[in-house]
């Protein structure tokens, strides 16, 4: 009797990548059947609710009810979604300057010139 062959196992928020991703191709908000099609056939339908409802979760989708589904759009293009990452990492820490020093110290000299401009650029939005 032969062994069924097993997929080799996805990375942890690989799905979760996927999906945000075939979301960002759509035109607008789309049914999880859509995305279900979108990514393949061996993906279960289940599978891809319940990845949306962890995305939901994490404010990274929103829904809409559409009759009796709902209608899902990204909450933010990519580097939206990386900035709520960088902020709930922060906000998770008690030390918030040690966290920010030991950022800034890390990186290179071409990022920390252009943090010195996104910087100064919002402080001069600021002051009109």
């Amino acid at each position: 009797m032969t062994e069924p062959r097993q997929r080799p196992r996805r990375g942890q928020g690989e799905l979760e990548a996927l999906v945000l991703s075939a979301l960002r191709e759509a035109d607008g908000p789309v049914t999880a059947g859509w995305v279900q099609e979108r990514l393949g056939d061996d993906l279960a339908y289940t599978t891809v609710i319940t990845i949306l409802t962890r995305l939901l979760g994490k404010g990274a989708v929103t829904r809409e009810r559409v009759g009796r589904s709902f209608a899902w759009t990204p909450a933010a293009d990519e580097a939206g979604l990386a900035a709520r990452k960088m902020r709930k990492v922060l906000d998770a820490e008690s030390d918030r300057e040690a966290v920010l020093a030991s950022f800034l110290t890390g990186l290179g000299p071409d990022d920390e010139r252009l943090l010195r401009d996104l910087l100064d650029q919002a402080h001069g939005e600021g002051e009109d």
